[in-house]
Formats: C-alpha cells, structure tokens, sequence
C-alpha cells in the first residue's frame, strides 16, 4: 500500500510539474557568450576611435532581453517548486471519506476544517499551474528574443569589421588628435564648438569635458549642446533648435570631422554608414538625450 501511495505521489508531481508537454528545448541565451560579443565589441571601439552607437544599442538590447529571460527562468522553477510543494501536502492530508463526513463518532467542526483546508490548496494548486503555463509561454518567447538579440549583435559585428578599410580611410582622412590645454578638448572639437555656438545661440549652456567618463567625453572629444536647463524635455523653439542643430551637423559634419550625433533617441553615426537610427529607452530625459544634443568627433 505505502508503495503504491508514493507512486501515485510521483506521478502527480510529474503530471503538475511537466506542463504543458515537453517541446524542443530552447538553447539558453548564456550571458558568458554575450559577455565575449561585448568584449570583441569593445576592441572595434577601440580601433575605431570611439563607441560604436549601433553596436553599443544592439548590446543593450542583447542584455535587456537576456536578463528578462534568465529572470523568467527563476521564476518558473519558484512557481514549480510552489505547485510541487502544494501537491505533495495534498497527498500528505489526503482524500476526505465521504462516510467520515456523516459518522457519528466524528468531530464535524475538524472534518469541515479540513475539507475546507484541501478546498483551498486545491484552488491554489490550479492556479499556480496556471500561472506555469503563461510563464512558460513567456520564458519562450523570451528566450526567442534574447538569442535574436545575441544573433543580430554578431552580425553586426561582422558588419563593421568588414567596413575596416572604409573607418580606417576616415580616420586617415581626420588624423589623430590628443587633447591639450586647460580643457583637455581636442582642436576639433573646440573648433567644432566655437563653429555651432557662433551659428547657434546656448542659452542653456554646452558641457564637454568629462574626467573619468570611458567614453568620447572623457577623452575631451564630445560635447553636450543643452537645449533645456536639463532633466527636462526641450519643447517649442528650444527643440527646434536642437532639430535645426543637429541637421546643421549633418550637412557639415564630413568638414568637421564629426563622428555621431545624438539627440531625442536617436543616433547619426558615420561610421555605420549615417541616418538616424532609433535608440532603446535609457531610463530618462537626459539619457535618451531629449535635453541637449551630443556631439562626437573623430
């Protein structure tokens, strides 16, 4: 008898545990493989004189929809885990007789009791399957997106190395500059400064320099064109501005030696072959750069 029990034990356990029926395992998008994508990344930012704006935005997406899929997963083995516990002090309590319900000799109070205790954890049972099921449709559809993610960041990968003769003819064209002086900018961006504040009126102020940023800030090669007092959306004329700005650099940017732009979520990069191209959510006004126009140069 006791065999049978747990056997009857097992098999309820596998039948809540396994919904819904196995399909095809899904690889896992493996955060040590985006972590090398990231790394090989990083090298072509290195030899292409600064951050790549579409690998660095195809990089935060692969991250995004990684983490969401390694969160999915957690939380589909607590819920299981949940649904195991459930079943097995169901089985533990066990079934209520029906002759027990109107014996004499039992305690009507203990017996509603527990027929309502088992009422409720079978309740609670059918709504933790449920609850596995949408999850498990979630962490697919995740797991889809996180390796699309990954796939479209190794292409793109390739894509720029094999534009390495083209960047490196650009960056021949522009040469190499270090910054000097008491800003720590390099002439050209100073140069290209001077040139937009002369055409552009910053009335909001410009920021360049940016000790221990890792990026073209910090090697005094950006500046932030504000076009609200910041951490507020530019509106009105103060986005127009930064509208007719940014259009300004795009049409004297191969004079300049501009290399990107930023400006309301979006990126002009030079390097990847130029157009505005949109930027993933960074969290706020001032990250998705709807408060100054950024300018990088090579």
């Amino acid at each position: 008898m006791r065999i049978w029990r747990s056997a009857v034990l097992v098999a309820v356990l596998a039948g809540l545990l396994a919904l819904p029926a196995p399909q095809p395992a899904l690889a896992d998008p493996t955060p040590a493989e985006l972590r090398k994508l990231t790394k090989q990344a990083a090298r072509l930012n290195d030899l292409y004189r600064g951050q790549i704006q579409s690998l660095e935005e195809i990089r935060i997406q692969a991250k995004k929809a990684t983490d969401t899929s390694g969160d999915l997963d957690a939380q589909l083995k607590a819920a299981q885990a949940d649904v195991g516990r459930i079943a097995q002090t169901s089985y533990i309590v066990g079934p209520l007789d029906n002759i027990q319900l109107i014996a004499p000799s039992t305690d009507p109070y203990k017996l509603l009791g527990q027929a309502a205790n088992m009422a409720f954890m079978a309740g609670e049972r059918t709504q933790r399957v449920q609850n596995i099921q949408k999850l498990i449709e979630k962490s697919k559809t995740a797991k889809v997106e996180a390796n699309d993610k990954i796939e479209k960041l190794r292409k793109e990968i390739k894509a720029m190395q094999a534009k390495r003769r083209d960047i490196e003819r650009l960056l021949a064209k522009y040469g190499f500059q270090q910054p000097g002086g008491a800003e720590g900018l390099t002439p050209r961006m100073i140069s290209v400064r001077a040139e937009i504040m002369q055409n552009f009126p910053m009335k909001y102020g410009v920021g360049c320099l940016r000790p221990g940023d890792p990026g073209e800030h910090g090697k005094g090669r950006a500046c932030d064109f504000m076009m609200s007092s910041g951490g507020r959306m530019a509106a009105g004329a103060d986005a127009d501005r930064g509208d007719a700005l940014a259009e300004w650099l795009i049409q004297n940017g191969s004079r300049l030696g501009v290399m990107y732009i930023i400006w309301k979520q979006r990126y002009y990069d030079i390097r990847s072959g130029g157009g505005w191209d949109p930027m993933s959510d960074r969290g706020g006004v001032t990250a998705n750069h709807y408060d100054h126009v950024h300018v990088s140069v090579f």
